[in-house]
């Protein structure tokens, strides 16, 4: 059973994902700056353990059809780690797309939700974008 309270282990766990993604943005505004980039890897990774748990994003990570994603997002993170920048975060960026594709349909209804924003998700192009993946399962 997964429970939905916000304790201070999730509050600190979403702070530092937030760190993490403004790290990693900062490091490529910054032409791929390695020790950015790098940190913004470890906070992100740490965050969404914190947030989730240290073994339901173990068992996300392991699951047989999320290999490909893993792998890739591993061997990018090794790649920013020793300094090629670049080939790190084509190898993370594509990890992290397989890895959170089954996310999208959630975070298409979140967006459209938006007081402001939520106008512009509504739109018949954006909406029949969104409605298109919008049958998937969540894969946690």
């Amino acid at each position: 059973m997964v429970s939905f309270e916000m304790t201070d282990r999730k509050k600190i766990g979403l702070g530092l994902t937030g760190f993490g993604i403004f790290f990693t943005c900062l490091g490529m505004a910054f032409f791929f700056d390695k020790g950015l980039l790098a940190m913004g890897n470890i906070l992100f990774l740490s965050g969404v353990t914190l947030t989730i748990g240290f073994k339901p994003t173990m068992q996300f990570f392991m699951k047989r059809q999320n290999y490909k994603g893993t792998i890739s997002f591993g061997i990018g993170f090794f790649f920013v780690i020793i300094g090629w920048p670049i080939i790190g975060m084509i190898l993370e960026a594509y990890g992290f797309i397989v890895l959170f594709s089954g996310f999208w349909p959630t975070l298409a209804v979140f967006l459209q939700k938006i007081p402001v924003l939520g106008w512009l998700f509504q739109q018949p192009y954006v909406r029949s974008l969104f409605d298109r993946y919008r049958g998937r399962r969540v894969p946690v």
